[in-house]
């Protein structure tokens, strides 16, 4: 591994604030689009399978690219895959809020591509970093990035009618943020951290350093399942969600505020994961725990959606529990930052695959059905297998 030099001078503080810029535009440009959804498909004439594939489309970019960011940060180096990462999606949220349907698709794949580089390099310089503090960095940042996507959440309907522009600002105006964390990690773009090729063949190769790849590992396997699992709950009920509570009676401003406290409560989970991680012995229990509040909030939602204020807050809470545990894991469950990148890589691309799909198979499978009944119960049964492997994922074992 080779630094520039730097990296010796700067402060703890400001490669924290760095990295908190950057998970403030992990989930932003995401979340705005649910709200203004139904706006979006109206002047553009989408249909409900379409809509799908678009919400969709930047967890597909996740599963794709992830595998691959490990060696592009190989090459080029963290900080400057931050950087490259970061102005690849301004450019991707401006370009998808333009006239032209191509557009809208170009852009939100470019912005799939560039939180997923995000995504995945900034555990390993947390790794890198704060190896003594992965926990609560790690919380502090997901706690970010769950506020952020509250606020976009929160903010996309009254942007959108306050301006002639209509959707297409609230979808384009996220680009400010990505512009402002590239002016704060200046001074850390000017050193390079490179994953050299040894470090890559320590992580990805056992018999060359008696690291092992997650890839033949049990516990890389448990990792990425929890990650998987956990993921594809949450964003199917940040997909549907509103369209459950509609076909129950309730209105589109009271879905939008729900849709806020789901986002919101994440912000109390992860905090509060991120202080009970560096306490516990292990995980086991607390993601086990996380996810079984996740499947309460499920039941909740297909027997009682008149309730779904508190189901909402509910699964935010586990949900914001679920995620700073499974990004910790990367670290927590490695020896090295170079595996925790091949870790990260693979948990992601394997995780994100599964996320990409759920939304569009629940969305399938209640066309088929006409009925909600149908696929939360089939979630409720993902989740249950989510309760399993956060138990084995929180484990205190470590990648060898």
């Amino acid at each position: 591994m080779s630094r520039g030099g730097a990296a010796r001078a700067l402060s703890p503080a400001l490669v924290l604030a760095g990295l908190l810029l950057v998970a403030a535009n992990l989930r932003a440009g995401i979340t705005t689009v649910g709200p203004v959804l139904g706006e979006l498909q109206q002047d553009l004439g989408l249909a409900s399978l379409e809509a799908s594939v678009l919400i969709s489309l930047p967890l597909v970019a996740f599963a794709i690219v992830s595998p691959i960011a490990p060696a592009v940060a190989s090459r080029i180096g963290l900080e400057r895959s931050l950087g490259i990462a970061l102005a690849a999606l301004a450019v991707g949220l401006v370009v998808r809020s333009l006239p032209g349907l191509p557009l809208l698709w170009i852009g939100t794949a470019l912005l799939g591509v560039a939180i997923a580089v995000l995504n995945v390099v900034l555990p390993a310089v947390v790794k890198r970093d704060f190896p003594k503090r992965i926990g609560q960095v790690t919380g502090t940042y997901s706690a970010v990035q769950a506020a952020f996507a509250a606020l976009a959440a929160g903010v996309a309907v009254p942007v959108a009618g306050a301006s002639a522009l209509g959707w297409r600002l609230p979808l384009g105006m996220w680009a400010g943020l990505a512009l402002i964390a590239i002016v704060v990690m200046l001074p850390q773009f000017r050193r390079t951290t490179h994953l050299s090729a040894q470090d890559l063949a320590d992580a990805e190769h056992p018999d060359l350093s008696g690291l092992r790849s997650p890839w033949r590992s049990a516990i890389g396997w448990q990792v990425t399942a929890f990650m998987g699992l956990q993921s594809l709950g949450f964003y199917v009920l940040i997909t549907w969600l509103p369209s459950i509570e509609a076909s129950a009676g309730i209105d589109r401003a009271s879905a939008g505020l729900h849709q806020l406290l789901l986002n919101g409560a994440g912000i109390a989970g992860s905090l509060a994961a991120s202080a009970l991680i560096p306490r516990l012995r292990d995980q086991r229990w607390l993601a086990a725990g996380s996810s079984a509040l996740f499947l309460g909030s499920v039941l909740g939602v297909l027997l009682a959606p008149q309730l779904a204020a508190g189901w909402a807050i509910l699964a935010g809470i586990a949900g914001g529990s679920n995620i700073v545990i499974a990004l910790s894991s990367f670290g927590l469950r490695t020896s090295h930052h170079a595996q925790a990148a091949s870790l990260s890589g693979m948990a992601q691309s394997v995780g994100y695959t599964l996320a990409a799909i759920g939304p569009i198979a629940v969305g399938l499978m209640h066309d088929v059905t006409g009925s909600w009944t149908p696929p939360l119960l089939v979630l409720a049964g993902l989740v249950c297998l989510t309760v399993v492997f956060g138990f084995l994922a929180g484990r205190d074992r470590v990648l060898r």
